[in-house]
């Protein structure tokens, strides 16, 4: 028996089918009339091979150029005035030398001044997340550019400040380009705020331009910018600080440069930014597509209590902070144990010997995210990565104390040995900063999500880095002081908190861990 509905085979049809009719006989219905299971079965085939062509799409080097040049800026403009600042504001503040760290801390966070207080903070997170909001519905790309353009103008009129509350004021000044009076007010380091809502809409574009083939290698490129431009930073702000003091041949005796000093290294970062903003706005593509923007526009866009409650999302935010708690820990207590002496658990180093061993993590930091991680990330997927970071942050956290204890016995030679080789080996952690990255990037529920995903991911590190550093610097102090466990109480603590990384590990989402699946081959 055959069966067919009225809006398929017509009268005539029907007439025609009798007992004697095969079951497998070709009907003499109009073609056009037939089911679309066909046509849906080639629709759904060519999506898949669509799929699979986005999948082995090269990397759009141009845009990824862009947008790490873009990335550059926020480095850059952070550090710029580390060299200068604290004479910056000795000069223009007429302060007594011991006030200067206070203020120093007020403009610029540093590991050992942090000021916040909890009702900037949740200001600060309420208009991050509306930053990602806006990327979501008017586009990557407006946000962006806008982002960058006032950092370039409070940047540039930074060094134009001739008192300690002009340089708050030309400090919080990017804010207000952000949009937001109330926002400005967060003073441990309102331009950082601002660049965290370009990076949010970065990390996003980068997403966008990469498959998840492509994605490791894009956001290597990603971290390695950051580590330049951390390293341009106070190298540009010390070498075009003054410059009728440090170049009088050149440079003295002309007015400009006698009464604004430190203009000119402002300038010129600002003037990176400035064209950062220009090129982004020439020759970056959006990456949220027209059909998203449509919807984003007429859709009501997803609240943030419904993205932290969607499928993964809560987790990996979890796991994210988990991960940047141990890095803001590190970086907040490697300095002044380094400086402290030997017999209070530190290392007794010389600012040379410092400033080479952080140079030594930096540099094998670029080196794992740029050339390690895109094979690692390849062969065992996001999850392998973040779980292999997980096991080796205790021990980097062990040996670093260890340390201590060789120098403690005058063993240098041994000291020196294992000391620089387990710097370079375990900056390979860093490669958990940009695999998280990734692990979020593929959480977010759809594309329209991404930017907001990012901004609450970057309020969460915000809110984090307003406490971690002066607490742990602050743990390693009370440990010096007071001698418990041999100074080695804030590693224990470290240790204790890394180990808890593994077993987090466990409930990492499965579409979060990153494994590629192996290109068909063509048959």
């Amino acid at each position: 028996m055959v069966s067919s509905s009225p809006s398929t085979v017509d009268s005539q049809s029907v007439t025609d089918v009798d007992e004697t009719t095969a079951l497998l006989a070709v009907s003499k219905a109009d073609p056009s009339t037939l089911p679309d299971e066909a046509a849906l079965l080639r629709q759904t085939q060519s999506s898949r091979e669509n799929q699979e062509d986005d999948d082995d799409k090269p990397l759009p080097t141009g845009q990824i150029f862009l947008l790490c040049y873009a990335r550059l800026v926020e480095p850059i403009a952070f550090f710029s005035i580390f060299p200068f600042i604290n004479k910056m504001i000795w000069e223009t503040g007429g302060l007594n030398e011991a006030d200067v760290g206070f203020y120093s801390g007020l403009i610029v966070r540093q590991l050992n001044h942090v000021y916040s207080e909890s009702l900037f903070s949740l200001t600060q997170m309420l208009l991050m997340i509306s930053w990602g909001h806006a990327a979501d519905r008017i586009g990557r790309k407006p946000v962006l550019v806008f982002s960058l353009a006032g950092i370039a103008i409070a940047t540039a009129l930074f060094g134009f400040s001739k008192t300690i509350w002009q340089l708050i004021l030309f400090r919080c000044l990017a804010g207000v380009f952000a949009g937001s009076v109330v926002y400005v007010l967060y003073l441990s380091d309102p331009l950082s705020q601002l660049t965290a809502v370009f990076l949010s809409c970065i990390r996003s574009m980068i997403t966008e331009n990469s498959t998840p083939r492509t994605q490791a290698r894009a956001f290597s490129f990603f971290a390695f910018t950051g580590n330049i431009g951390i390293f341009l930073g106070p190298l540009l702000g010390g070498a075009l600080a003054s410059p009728a003091e440090q170049y009088p041949h050149v440079f003295g005796g002309i007015y400009f440069f006698e009464e604004f000093p430190y203009a000119v290294p402002t300038i010129f970062v600002g003037f990176i930014s400035a064209s950062a903003a220009v090129t982004s706005w020439l020759f970056l593509k959006e990456t949220l597509d027209p059909e998203s923007l449509k919807r984003s526009s007429s859709d009501p866009p997803m609240s943030t209590p419904e993205l932290v409650k969607s499928p993964g999302v809560s987790v990996v935010l979890l796991l994210y902070g988990h991960i940047m708690l141990l890095a803001f820990a590190y970086t907040a207590v490697c300095p002044v144990f380094y400086f402290t002496a030997v017999s209070l658990g530190g290392y007794g180093f010389s600012p040379l010997q410092i400033s080479l061993f952080m140079a030594l993590a930096g540099f094998s930091q670029a080196i794992w995210i740029l050339i390690a991680f895109p094979p690692l990330q390849r062969r065992f997927g996001t999850g392998g990565v973040l779980r292999g970071c997980a096991v080796a942050w205790p021990i980097l956290f062990f040996v670093a104390a260890l340390g201590n204890f060789f120098l403690r016995q005058d063993w240098k030679l041994t000291f020196w040995i294992v000391g620089p080789t387990a710097m370079a080996l375990g900056s390979g952690v860093s490669m958990a900063f940009t695999a998280i990255q990734l692990a979020l990037n593929d959480v977010s529920p759809s594309p329209t999500t991404l930017g907001t995903l990012n901004a609450l991911a970057l309020t969460l590190i915000s809110g984090i880095r307003a406490v971690a550093p002066a607490a742990f610097a602050s743990l390693f102090a009370f440990g010096a002081r007071t001698q418990i466990l041999d100074g080695y109480l804030v590693w224990l603590v470290q240790i204790i908190l890394a180990l808890a990384l593994l077993p987090l590990l466990r409930w990492l989402p499965a579409k979060a861990e990153g494994k590629l699946k192996p290109p068909r081959s063509s048959e």
